[in-house]
């Protein structure tokens, strides 16, 4: 009887919990902002080149709890700020893994997110954001705390967050993707980022920003592609719906391949496998680390043959693996990973960010990796 009355209970609370997802879902779309048209198009001064820094798997939120943890924060705004001070890049890109929502007990992981994009925002550069396996994970409880002293004192407030209102609680609920991209947006008018169709939800950050000419600004110099990789709150996949969009956006806005594309995404595809160097890394391959395996995708539903057969792909860039940053050649374009930024999450490499260069007159494609000491390395040209 007590276990039927246990069971009973679990079931009201679980459909309780569903009824109130729903509605919360609901109510969040209703709620989301809108951009205007415009704020696709980034703009840089005729002949000038048009520089971005990549910062990836920042991992803000990582074992919240702790004194270790906060510090690592601390040390990630330490490495961005050094990168943008010596780059002075006109565009920054959150390549996903902003944050450890796996570590996060509070009810709004914006609160970590904001403080990562603080370095971007207080330097008044614009910014756009993926989502990595880590940013809407659920809480995962950690095993410690079921023995020896227990759970400890938990402070749930984050320090150095612009959109911190008080003291927040423990609520180790997580927070979904659109609710994160909602929060990003109102922030700032410097974020770019958007929500992607919604007929590609659950997945969220799919969209495209054009690079322009402030002297010709209907003229495209280079696209930006954003896709979300998955992970987290669902399976770790670019789907074939993604793809399908991807193709139609690039017949829609680039029908005869003129301007060159550049694709962002969090987990390395299928591809990244294949032609991962071996035993260090030796050309064509470009890097300085090539420390772990590659950690895929769940699945391969058509992206990359969409990619590979479009002339005007010149490169893909992703994070996901800490231990690698090389760049190898992939039939007609370069698979690249970014450079781990952050000192939450695993691995002692040291830190640093991806940099790629759009030049217009005459055209190039540039990349290097600059280190959380000041130093660069793995100069590459990606399209000539």
């Amino acid at each position: 009887m007590m276990l039927m009355m246990m069971m009973g209970r679990r079931q009201r609370l679980l459909c309780c919990f569903t009824i109130f997802t729903c509605v919360y879902l609901y109510t969040l779309v209703l709620a989301l902002p809108t951009k205007p048209d415009g704020d696709h198009r980034l703009l840089r001064p005729d002949g000038e080149p048009f520089k971005i820094a990549l910062f990836a798997d920042l991992h803000f939120g990582e074992a919240a709890w702790t004194d270790w943890g906060p510090l690592q924060d601390v040390n990630s705004v330490r490495v961005m700020s050094t990168v943008l001070d010596h780059e002075s890049p006109d565009f920054v890109i959150y390549l996903g893994d902003v944050v450890t929502a796996n570590n996060i007990a509070i009810k709004n992981a914006s609160l970590y997110w904001d403080q990562a994009i603080s370095p971007t925002r207080a330097r008044g550069i614009p910014w756009a954001s993926v989502f990595g396996n880590h940013d809407d994970a659920a809480f995962e409880w950690p095993m410690e705390w079921f023995s020896g002293p227990g759970i400890p004192e938990l402070r749930c407030s984050v320090a150095n967050s612009s959109c911190s209102v008080g003291e927040e609680e423990c609520s180790f609920r997580g927070t979904q993707r659109l609710e994160l991209m909602k929060n990003e947006i109102v922030l700032s008018s410097l974020s770019h980022s958007h929500y992607g169709p919604k007929e590609l939800w659950p997945s969220v950050s799919n969209y495209v920003l054009q690079v322009s000419s402030s002297n010709n600004p209907g003229s495209p110099v280079a696209f930006l592609y954003f896709l979300d990789s998955g992970g987290g709150s669902y399976p770790e996949v670019l789907s074939s719906a993604q793809a399908e969009w991807f193709q139609q956006k690039a017949l829609e806005i680039n029908p005869d391949s003129r301007a060159p594309e550049l694709i962002f995404w969090h987990i390395p595809s299928l591809a990244y496998k294949k032609v991962a160097p071996r035993f260090g890394i030796h050309k064509p391959c470009v890097g300085s680390i090539n420390k772990e395996r590659v950690a895929t995708q769940d699945a391969e539903t058509g992206i990359m043959k969409l990619l590979a057969e479009r002339v005007s792909v010149k490169a893909i860039f992703v994070g996901h693996n800490h231990g690698l940053d090389w760049c190898c050649p992939y039939e007609k374009l370069w698979l690249c990973f970014a450079r781990h930024t952050g000192y939450g999450g695993y691995g002692n490499w040291t830190r640093g960010a991806r940099i790629v260069e759009i030049t217009q007159k005459p055209f190039s494609i540039k990349s290097w990796i600059r280190m959380e000491d000041g130093s660069v390395h793995s100069e590459l040209i990606l399209s000539p």
